[in-house]
């Protein structure tokens, strides 16, 4: 038998070949594959030229397979067959898998977002989907593949390394502080308008906490405003309501743009506490999840330091 008959004919000739021989007809085969009768037609007369053997015999409105066609039906079925799995298999195993990120509020919208477009821009393949929220039992649900939460690095059950530390100081716009020179000193502080969070978890750092961790025992606060949310305190500061407790790493951003001003200087407190990136250690971990988890811990890496 000459080299080109050992060879390999192309596949679609084979698989009009098996289309036709279990539709019976060319007509079944066409819309079995979705292409024309005649394109059937010519790949399984292809085939038998390859081969130099009948595969079929033609009625009037008719086929059926020779001894021929029947034995090369039989042999070739199962390594189609398998071929269709190896396929299947390697869609399935390569197949784009979203990356479920929780992250507080706070870090969520003011450390997380403003990051994201560069992650995007470097791994357009990726989808992330970001769970904001300052409930943790949400943040590390089964559903979550990756969560940054405060604390002090302690979650049984999910590994933890710290992105950044925790450390706090006054900020407020340059418009409040040009109105209120005296936010400068820190004697005057308790008695300007201070912006306040009402938050969920006990440890997190009030006015008066901070106020009393800096040498001002027994003072109390005179509050401006209430909001639910760190960002809102945040915005409300920005937009000089007043003066808001301002998270390093979360304000940086928008002192660096001018939107912020720290009145009193270097003057900040430093805690044990941090905000840290989670992965529960039941779940293994996949490609994609791999790539978000070293990015994080990339920025984290290249975090601006602060004094303990």
């Amino acid at each position: 038998m000459s080299q080109g008959k050992t060879a390999l004919p192309p596949l679609d000739y084979l698989l009009a070949f098996e289309a036709a021989a279990e539709s019976q007809s060319f007509v079944g085969a066409s819309k079995k594959l979705n292409i024309s009768e005649t394109a059937i037609s010519r790949k399984v007369r292809l085939l038998e030229l390859h081969y130099d053997v009948p595969l079929f015999l033609r009625g009037h409105r008719s086929i059926s397979l020779t001894p021929q066609g029947a034995s090369f039906l039989a042999r070739i079925n199962p390594a189609l067959k398998e071929l269709r799995e190896a396929s299947r298999a390697i869609v399935a195993e390569h197949k784009e898998r979203p990356v479920t990120l929780a992250a507080t509020n706070s870090v969520a919208a003011l450390w997380l977002m403003p990051r994201l477009h560069r992650f995007r821009a470097a791994n357009k393949h990726i989808k992330i989907m970001v769970v904001s929220s300052d409930r943790d039992e949400e943040c590390l649900s089964e559903q979550v593949d990756l969560a940054i939460l405060r604390g002090d690095g302690n979650w049984p059950g999910f590994t933890s390394r710290q992105l950044f530390g925790e450390t706090i100081f006054p900020v407020c716009s340059p418009a409040y502080l040009e109105a209120n020179p005296q936010a400068d000193d820190i004697a005057m502080l308790p008695h300007l308008d201070l912006i306040a969070v009402a938050a969920q978890h006990p440890e997190w750092m009030t006015w008066q906490r901070w106020l009393s961790h800096v040498g001002r025992q027994n003072v109390e606060p005179k509050q401006a405003a209430l909001f639910n949310t760190y960002p809102m305190s945040i915005q409300a500061a920005v937009d000089g309501l007043g003066v808001a407790l301002g998270w390093a790493h979360l304000v940086d951003p928008l002192i660096e743009q001018g939107k912020l001003v720290r009145p009193l200087g270097d003057e900040a407190v430093r805690t044990d506490f941090g905000y840290y990136l989670l992965r529960s250690e039941a779940a293994a971990p996949f490609d994609e999840c791999r790539i978000v988890e070293d990015w994080l811990c990339g920025v984290s890496d290249a975090r601006k330091r602060f004094a303990s």
